[in-house]
């Protein structure tokens, strides 16, 4: 499968709201729909981009391939537990890359194991988020990072991070 954007729109009113690109690294499907709904459901104007493995989610951020003309992500959020390449070793690309490393990553993973944590730490993750459960808990935490890292978060200009 390859990467899915799409961009979530909206409505006139709410176009002071400034618009950033997310990729979601993740190879869960039921995961991936909980998260596009609940980005659909705060109204905010994001371009979601899936990488569904790790591999997949490298050659997207080298613009390989098939993603030779995609926009580089303003905010990554990345699942530990991925095939071809654990979410582990994305991390460790994405924050050992000139390029990259200015992109926050959010770990958002079922994982409650102190070693996942930690080594996500260690290697420069902004944070570590275990996903709920239940489906209006995963929402509301989905709702909560959005409102963190989109309304309130001043993330670095594109420009001002390529040279």
């Amino acid at each position: 499968m390859g990467v899915l954007q799409e961009n979530l729109s909206l409505t006139e009113d709410q176009d002071y709201m400034k618009s950033i690109h997310i990729l979601l690294i993740e190879d869960n499907e039921g995961d991936i729909l909980l998260t596009k709904e609940a980005f659909e459901d705060a109204k905010i104007l994001n371009q979601l981009s899936i990488a569904r493995d790790g591999q997949q989610a490298i050659q997207f951020l080298e613009k390989r391939d098939l993603f030779a003309d995609v926009e580089t992500p303003d905010l990554i959020l990345l699942d530990v537990n991925l095939p071809k390449k654990n979410g582990h070793e994305v991390l460790q690309y994405i924050k050992g890359s000139k390029e990259l490393k200015h992109i926050p990553v959010i770990m958002l993973t079922t994982s409650v194991s102190e070693k996942d944590i930690a080594k996500s730490y260690e290697n420069y993750a902004n944070c570590y988020i275990t996903k709920p459960v239940e489906v209006e808990d995963f929402l509301n935490v989905i709702a909560s990072v959005e409102n963190f890292w989109i309304k309130i978060v001043q993330l670095p200009n594109k420009k001002a991070t390529n040279g």
